[in-house]
């Protein structure tokens, strides 16, 4: 009797080893030793707004495990001085990984850091060539360049596959797909604008230089430096005389944001309003793919109209 008990729990230690050596330990619960991420776990990507968000989509289109969640709403524009939710936070603590646009936009990322020490941040602004204002303050509209969205999209694919290095082939695949959209795009713009006489405009907020520089476009003024904040009347009174002595024919405001300002100016020179659209806001379903897209041909419109 004693020889077949000692026999059972021989038996049943080998088993436990076994299936400890089989199961997953603590420390790979969402990835394998070799970085990827466990077959078995979902793989949750959050981005910080909507531009970053439809790059990321595309770059992840198909790949099995992986579930990107945007964190803000997708109208909630630029995050300019946005302050993080409790329901960000709660976002935030499932995530594996969080795709910023970098650059500054995300003033908040350090609280995120400090909370969160161990989230892994892809940088989609990472080595691009920042613009800076008269003040020496970067300009972190980088996406508004569909070169410089380029970038953003490869850094995101490069960041991810080191990450999920399983799923490599398939972010660097989606990516290249996506790039060719882009780059198609790109010419079609370039084709269309580059040879266009009236290269002065007016915007209505500091997202476009990286825009003007990529289609070799002056701007004349900027009305409003941060969205909703509205020009003072001495601002005003001196941007209608920069409109007059210019002889500028077109102002830009962005669908986003009220366009009170822009129409008291047009009213006092004669100038045109025009909507041009920094691609920050839009659906999450199934649109959302070719939506910077979209909206980059109908800022070509625009723009073929308002300087012809």
């Amino acid at each position: 009797m004693l020889a077949k008990l000692a026999k059972v729990a021989a038996t049943v230690a080998i088993c436990s080893l076994v299936l400890s050596g089989c199961g997953p330990s603590k420390a790979s619960d969402s990835q394998t030793s070799s970085g990827s991420v466990a077959a078995d776990k979902k793989f949750i990507i959050v981005t910080s707004f909507y531009p970053i968000y439809v790059d990321t989509i595309n770059v992840t289109r198909g790949v099995p495990g992986v579930q990107v969640v945007n964190m803000t709403k997708p109208d909630t524009g630029c995050l300019h001085d946005y302050q993080l939710t409790p329901e960000d936070l709660k976002t935030l603590e499932k995530a594996d990984v969080f795709v910023i646009n970098g650059a500054g936009m995300e003033a908040f990322l350090d609280k995120v850091i400090s909370q969160q020490p161990q989230l892994k941040i892809v940088d989609a602004s990472k080595g691009i060539e920042l613009l800076t204002d008269k003040n020496g303050v970067e300009n972190p509209h980088v996406w508004v360049s569909i070169s410089d969205a380029l970038l953003q999209v490869n850094n995101i694919a490069e960041q991810l596959s080191a990450i999920d290095s399983a799923h490599a082939a398939m972010y660097h695949s989606n990516a290249a797909k996506y790039e060719q959209k882009l780059t198609a795009l790109k010419e079609k713009m370039h084709n269309s604008l580059d040879g266009v006489k009236d290269r002065d405009i007016i915007t209505f907020h500091e997202a476009f230089p990286y825009f003007a520089k990529e289609f070799n476009l002056n701007i004349v003024a900027v009305i409003e430096r941060e969205p909703g904040a509205e020009p003072s009347p001495e601002e005003l009174a001196v941007t209608i005389k920069t409109v007059k002595e210019a002889n500028v024919k077109a102002l830009f405001a962005e669908p986003q944001y009220p366009a009170k300002a822009a129409q008291a100016i047009a009213r006092e020179t004669g100038a045109k309003v025009y909507p041009l659209d920094p691609a920050v806001t839009g659906d999450t379903d199934g649109g959302a793919y070719d939506s910077y897209l979209n909206v980059m041909e109908r800022n070509l419109q625009t723009l073929l109209e308002a300087l012809k």
